[in-house]
């Protein structure tokens, strides 16, 4: 069964691998593309980047809702591989901002479903396959996607060198590309659903809700459950954009500090998204995601006292604990609120990721007004409000281990 799940799950993870390494080439080089490329001016800029981040959240919450009630999600993971293709594609060419702002808001916007759609169809098939490992299934998945961004901004750096934008669009046209042949070589073309009853804990037969029935938790439940995970990733994208400025004026560090951090980061979450997946086959969701925010909490408080930079390296144990356990875990936590609308689900979670990025604006605006010092506590505050509201809203669905759920 092992080596069988292993197999089914290895299509999902070279798909999130080439989105991965797709995202990582492009997204931190976005802002130095529209500034030294387009030429674009400072409310441009500003303009793009926020407008793009609320179209892909309107069309990733769209397309979420049709994949559940209607079994086309492996031709909506096609046409959002297509989206990112082309628009990869026409941005390697096109340097008019205009014309990109329009293929922001549509190809990108399109492309932005091919995430969270993907992690929708490998739900269905752990629920489907093995229940009592979907939390370590999709933790694995999110692994992939951070060995992607391990790879991928060194990469850029080496092609933007060797090529310029041109070739480093052109590659993430590529990637997508490869992404898409995997989606209709080895996906099958009927939805993996799982079946319609499901054993309880006690052994009886429990019939699920169809998928265009109601929400199995309260709207009060499930958008208190999405403003949480909003409030806690949002620090992460204020403490990305001042971090270089905080390392130079107040540690005496250097620039490359910077890519220190972020690289010793990225590699502890590797192991730690591994290791709480498979801790929630003994306890629950619920009980990792909020031990994993207090991580968070600690992390950005330790930091904000920061006097050198070794402390914030050291800190990276605490700050790579939150990311995964919030960004692996957490997609579990959200799809077991709603075993039946998976689709929708992973929607409200991933949307939590740019949603806190443009929260992160006008935090950034503060930092910017009191001292970039302040960034740190400001994290801080967010990152404790988003754990109370995670802690305070308390759905069924997340309250035991994955072990003992239905499937």
């Amino acid at each position: 069964m092992t080596r069988r799940l292993g197999s089914a799950m290895l299509p999902f993870a070279l798909v999130f691998f080439s989105v991965g390494v797709s995202t990582a080439l492009v997204y931190p080089f976005l802002a130095l593309f529209l500034d030294s490329a387009v030429h674009a001016s400072p409310i441009q800029i500003t303009v793009f980047l926020v407008v793009g981040p609320l179209a892909s959240v309107i069309v990733a919450s769209g397309l979420g809702r049709l994949s559940d009630r209607r079994a086309i999600r492996r031709a909506l993971m096609l046409l959002a591989a297509l989206g990112g293709l082309v628009s990869a594609g026409l941005t390697a060419v096109l340097r008019d901002y205009w014309l990109l702002l329009a293929v922001n808001v549509t190809g990108w916007a399109l492309a932005g479903a091919l995430f969270p759609q993907t992690l929708a169809y490998a739900r269905q098939v752990l629920d489907r396959d093995r229940p009592d490992r979907a939390a370590l299934g999709m933790s694995a998945l999110r692994t992939v996607f951070s060995v992607a961004w391990v790879i991928g901004p060194s990469l850029a750096a080496f092609v933007l060198k060797a090529g310029g934008f041109t070739w480093l669009y052109a590659l993430s046209a590529a990637m997508y590309a490869v992404a898409g042949l995997l989606v209709l070589a080895r996906f099958d073309k009927d939805e993996a659903r799982p079946p319609v009853e499901h054993e309880a804990a006690d052994g009886s037969a429990v019939e699920q809700p169809d998928a265009t029935g109601p929400l199995e938790v309260s709207w009060w439940t499930l958008m208190a459950t999405a403003a949480g995970f909003t409030l806690l990733q949002a620090p992460l994208t204020l403490i990305s954009q001042v971090l270089p400025i905080y390392i130079g004026r107040y540690l005496d560090g250097d620039v490359s500090d910077t890519g220190v951090i972020l690289g010793v980061c990225a590699f502890l979450e590797i192991p730690f998204m591994l290791t709480l997946g498979a801790i929630t086959t003994r306890i629950s969701v619920r009980t990792v995601v909020l031990a994993g925010s207090c991580c968070g909490v600690a992390y950005f408080a330790v930091a904000s006292a920061a006097t050198a930079v070794w402390q914030l390296v050291a800190a990276q144990i605490l700050n790579a604990l939150f990311i995964s356990a919030v960004a692996g875990v957490g997609i579990s936590y959200m799809q077991n609120m709603l075993p039946r609308h998976p689709g929708r689900a992973t929607a409200l979670f991933t949307n939590s990721f740019p949603i806190g990025a443009m929260l992160a604006g006008p935090l950034f605006g503060l930092a910017q007004h009191f001292g970039y010092r302040t960034a740190w506590p400001i994290a801080t505050g967010v990152c404790a409000v988003g754990l109370v509201l995670l802690w305070t809203t308390r759905p069924t669905h997340t309250t035991r281990p994955l072990a003992t759920q239905p499937g």
